[in-house]
């Protein structure tokens, strides 16, 4: 086995015990230290965890550090990568990439620039059943993917998260908080969007929190908290695609692909496993299809150790900095073809992230 790559979590909230739970379960990738501005909340998951709590400055000048795990909260998001990588790591963050196009790309370019690769979640496209579904569209069990559907609808989080505030500000909303998932998940099947046309709103300016820490909490909305759009890919598939915090309940399946000859009901993106079926010419119903790939677990970390991977070997990393980039600009899109009622074309692409291998063992990522 080649060298671990050690890594530093910068921001200790909701997800970093997922991150610190997985990072266990995989070779190459060693979290070491961990980093909050509320130095106790560093503290706690240091000691939960057996790394180092240190401060932000202290991790970025560790000359031990390969991989900076930014898990701050979206605003601060590209300004933490931007210090990672003048501190010369590779960085690693949670969705959003950036909040805006033009911080994605000073990412990007200093990237270049100091020869750093850059990565972002959701990595649950590596997990067992979004891996399952590549297998079936690459394999053309559908055949030649022509249309889909893909749906994330919820009421919001201020019914149970303990900080939703910053849910439906700037950088916030149904889009860029849930959006990555399921664009992710189309990227990976499909390839990149070609262009975008979408209509936006929102049904409130303000929010009441329910939830226990946050109670009676009036919630300033600043973003669009419905979208309704349509995708056409560069392969020339149509998604339609709705992210809302404006709907109770809902029906639909998180996201459908119909290709020539089939069609496939893909789990929640949102999620490493979950049910896969096809539905072929001659069939009666539905077909619940085995999975055909592992990490099934929450496996949040998955996409840094891949990380540590093509930093090792000198292969470009699935959960790349350019797609997620993409996924941003096409996200934006939306609320600019509501506002404009225009196609708006997307000028940034991407590379389709290669495929997981068959037959993994547990903990590796390449054979």
């Amino acid at each position: 086995m080649a060298e671990t790559v050690k890594a530093g979590i910068i921001g200790c909230g909701n997800i970093s015990p997922a991150y610190f739970a997985a990072a266990k379960k995989l070779e190459l990738l060693e979290i070491v230290s961990c980093a909050d501005l509320i130095g106790q909340k560093a503290e706690d998951k240091a000691e939960e965890n057996g790394v180092k709590a240190v401060s932000v400055q202290e991790l970025l000048a560790d000359p031990e550090i390969g991989i900076v795990i930014n898990l701050t909260t979206p605003q601060a998001h590209a300004e933490v990568n931007l210090q990672a990588l003048h501190a010369g790591k590779h960085v690693h963050c949670e969705k959003p990439f950036a909040i805006t196009r033009e911080d994605g790309q000073k990412v990007l370019a200093l990237a270049q620039e100091k020869g750093l690769l850059t990565g972002c979640a959701p990595d649950t496209f590596l997990g067992g059943g979004l891996q399952t579904c590549r297998k079936l569209v690459d394999d053309g069990w559908i055949g030649k993917p022509v249309a889909g559907t893909a749906f994330m609808c919820c009421p919001g989080h201020e019914s149970w998260h303990p900080n939703p505030g910053f849910y439906y500000l700037r950088g916030g909303g149904p889009m860029l908080d849930m959006g990555p998932y399921y664009l992710t998940a189309l990227v990976n099947l499909l390839g990149p969007v070609k262009r975008v046309a979408a209509i936006a709103g929102r049904k409130a300016n303000e929010r009441l929190a329910t939830s226990e820490e946050a109670s009676g909490q009036v919630l300033p909305v600043e973003v669009n908290t419905h979208a309704a759009g349509t995708l056409e890919f560069r392969n020339g598939a149509i998604i339609t695609l709705v992210m809302s915090f404006d709907v109770w309940k809902h029906g639909n399946h998180p996201i459908e692909l119909h290709g020539t000859s089939g069609s496939l009901r893909i789990p929640d993106p949102n999620c490493f496993d979950g049910e896969v079926s096809v539905f072929r010419a001659g069939m009666d119903d539905w077909e619940t299809v085995p999975l055909s790939h592992g990490y099934t677990d929450n496996m949040r970390s998955i996409g840094a150790a891949d990380m540590a991977y093509a930093i090792q070997s000198g292969r470009p990393n699935r959960c790349s900095g350019e797609m997620a980039y993409h996924i941003l600009d096409v996200m934006l899109a939306f609320d600019e073809s509501s506002e404009t009622g225009q196609h708006i074309d997307i000028a940034s692409t991407c590379e389709q992230p290669a495929p997981l291998p068959l037959d993994l063992p547990a903990g590796k990522l390449d054979e």
